[in-house]
């Protein structure tokens, strides 16, 4: 389905420029403030990588294999924004 084809490109990039941000930063809060980001990001990379299997191919094993990754997914991007949450008011803290 195109619309799991664009959530895996646009998650894809996301995760790739939160990490590349993370990489670069200099503060630990703030690489563990991005790499939380990009954490999310992947979660909803391989949650829509596995819904689109899913739907594409509709054999039992497709079905069993989607749905791990689907369960994987939600997982890390629930862990990541957990992270985010706990970081974000730290970082406000500091900048002020």
């Amino acid at each position: 389905m195109p619309v799991f084809v664009f959530f895996i490109v646009v998650s894809l990039a996301f995760y790739v420029f939160y990490k590349m941000k993370a990489y670069r930063s200099k503060d630990t809060l703030e690489k563990r403030w991005f790499s939380s980001k990009s954490s999310i990001a992947l979660g909803i990379f391989v949650a829509s990588f596995g819904a689109n299997q899913m739907f594409l191919f509709r054999s039992t094993l497709a079905l069993v294999i989607g749905l791990i990754f689907i369960v994987i997914g939600v997982a890390s991007a629930w862990a990541g924004y957990r992270a985010y949450r706990h970081y974000l008011p730290q970082l406000t803290k500091k900048s002020q």
